[in-house]
């Protein structure tokens, strides 16, 4: 067996299946860009066959990442083969990642195929696979209800045509760590050519325990977890990088294998920027990532880690890239100096004029913030790369807002819409409402609000608001987000980035084709 245990990460693809996580090209790109940052092994980028901006998005990133293996889904269909085939044709490293379900309720009342039948199309699959790339990965869907000599027997026979990987996934969510070790252990054991590919998993976290399947599934023998930054994923989300990633290297001791390879101290960059394109909040209380994954209220805990860290820190924060380091730079700092600090960040530019955007905002927010922490600048640049992403037909020019005790808030906002300006007067239910509510009636674009949320990006009473916005039009979902020291002007641009993506022709459509 390898050393090494492969990070599969699966965002691009499994994580936008989330409702209302669908990303865009550019957005896709920017998250592999990180991941390949991050040293993640393989790089699931989407659904060729879903959509033509599906196929593009993958496309995108197999002509983007250098270092990283990027992967297509296909099922084991020869027209989703071919399209992940012609999608990866640039890449550096292609793999063809190819599935059938293989459990009985699923063969019986999803494909109406007997197992025979199942078998022959897992292997033609396969072959087909192999005409585009070396590297091709079976998965047999829903593999943890599928019954084991069913599965040795589909394995076995994949491998003898070509598949270097295999995958086992707990489509579900229904397997316990014990049961699911058993059945890496016995495939294993069970299968004669069980040494000419690696296994992998994918665990679905129904019953919260993906991660802990996932890594019981490694002591068994298993090589390789698919998994997602922040858990995003179908329903309750997929096992979590953040937590697979810590949780082996914290426990050396334990696991037989290693992901030095990594470069933990991305994690939490590369979290921040799922979280800002999704809209999907991580919860304060969200291992590794969360906002009090390091922080000690009690009084026992605090004197303890003060005396010495590790009575309570079984991981340093520094090592998966958060920092107390406080930004020292202000208002007469240089741009050569910003750009630098961020670069220690981790965050790259992809052109002088985001780079540009970005500075005059930190400039704008050094006039009304006296101290600007790392996290202020992260939420900054991922709103400049946010806004950058869409063509801007709405611009926020100016807002007022008057709220009293006893009276109606009332806000008046200015717009330019296309490049003419445009001004509107709403009352609402408190400040937000009123100013979202003169900006509806002034574009008047038909979207339902799913989704309103606040977030304090740092503590303090001059902390920036970092709102989400969800909107809807004719099933089609898109996020906005905005951050401001004023949580009202925060909610106007969040709503205004919405509308810009909503307004937007559509890119691609949901991407609901199939799941691991």
């Amino acid at each position: 067996m390898s050393d090494k245990l492969y990070i599969f990460d699966t965002t691009l693809r499994d994580g936008e299946q989330s409702p209302g996580a669908s990303m865009t090209r550019e957005e896709k790109i920017r998250i592999a860009r990180s991941l390949e940052r991050m040293g993640v092994d393989i790089i699931e980028a989407g659904f060729p066959i879903a959509s033509i901006g599906d196929f593009e998005s993958v496309q995108a990133v197999a002509n983007t990442v250098k270092e990283s293996t990027v992967c297509g889904l296909a099922r084991a269909l020869d027209k989703d083969i071919d399209r992940a085939g012609e999608a990866l044709k640039n890449a550096n490293s292609a793999r063809i990642h190819t599935f059938i379900a293989t459990s009985p309720i699923h063969m019986e009342r999803k494909l109406r195929m007997n197992p025979d039948q199942v078998v022959e199309q897992a292997v033609h699959a396969v072959k087909r696979a192999r005409q585009y790339t070396d590297d091709v990965e079976f998965s047999a869907e829903d593999a943890g209800r599928s019954d084991i000599d069913f599965l040795c027997r589909i394995f076995e026979a994949v491998i003898a045509a070509g598949a270097t990987t295999l995958n086992v996934p707990d489509t579900v969510g229904y397997n316990l760590p014990q049961q699911f070790g058993e059945t890496i252990r016995q495939l294993r054991e069970k299968m004669p050519n069980a040494d000419k590919a690696i296994f992998s998993v994918h665990c679905h976290n129904d019953l919260g325990l993906a991660v802990a399947n996932s890594l019981s599934a490694v002591l068994s023998g298993a090589r390789q977890i698919e998994c997602t930054i922040n858990g995003l994923g179908e329903r309750a989300g997929n096992a979590s990088l953040e937590e697979v990633v810590m949780a082996v290297k914290t426990r050396k001791d334990f696991f037989d294998c290693n992901v030095d390879h990594i470069d933990t101290t991305q994690i939490v960059p590369t979290s921040r920027l799922v979280s800002g394109i999704t809209g999907f909040a991580v919860q304060p209380n969200k291992a590794i990532v969360g906002a009090n994954a390091f922080a000690h209220e009690s009084g026992i805990h605090q004197d303890g880690v003060l005396k010495h860290r590790e009575t309570y820190e079984i991981m340093r924060a520094e090592d998966v890239g958060w920092s107390a380091n406080r930004m020292v730079l202000g208002k007469h700092s240089g741009r050569n100096a910003f750009k630098t600090r961020l670069a220690e960040l981790g965050i790259e530019f992809e052109s002088e004029e985001v780079l540009n955007d970005a500075f005059s905002r930190f400039k704008e927010l050094a006039d009304k913030k006296h101290e600007i922490y790392d996290e202020d600048l992260q939420a900054l640049v991922t709103e400049s790369d946010l806004e950058s992403s869409v063509n801007e037909q709405i611009k926020l020019v100016s807002l007022r807002v008057c709220s009293e005790t006893g009276e109606t808030p009332e806000a008046c906002i200015t717009l330019s819409v296309n490049g003419k300006e445009k001004r509107l007067c709403a009352r609402g239910g408190g400040p937000v409402d009123a100013s979202l509510k003169a900006i509806e009636s002034m574009i008047q674009s038909g979207t339902e609000l799913q989704l309103y949320s606040v977030n304090n990006i740092t503590s303090g009473t001059d902390s920036q608001g970092e709102v989400t916005v969800r909107l809807e039009k004719a099933g089609r979902i898109v996020n906005g987000q905005g951050a401001d020291t004023d949580i009202v002007i925060a909610s106007a641009r969040a709503y205004i980035n919405a509308l810009n993506k909503i307004l937007a022709p559509a890119e691609r459509a949901h991407p609901q084709g199939g799941d691991v």
